[in-house]
């Protein structure tokens, strides 16, 4: 079971990963990057464009997910 759990995991993440890749190479991303970084320099704040989270969220989802694979086999 931890195994299937483990592969969904990847597989999820990956996905992620080039929805945030293909995000940030489009024109969109370079408007949010554009808009964040004005929006950042008006207020100080610090925004981060969504596409971040797609990469960096995906690229946990994948490490759990290979984490749960190399456990899964283990009974203890």
């Amino acid at each position: 079971m931890n195994k299937i759990i483990g592969i969904i995991l990847i597989l999820v993440g990956g996905i992620l990963v080039y929805q945030g890749v293909q995000r940030d190479d489009s024109i969109a991303g370079a408007a949010a990057e554009v808009g964040t970084d004005v929006a950042n320099a008006v207020d100080g704040g610090g925004r981060v464009p969504k596409h971040y989270y797609y990469i960096i969220g995906g690229g946990v989802i994948a490490a759990v997910g290979i984490g749960a694979l190399v456990r899964g086999g283990k009974k203890s």
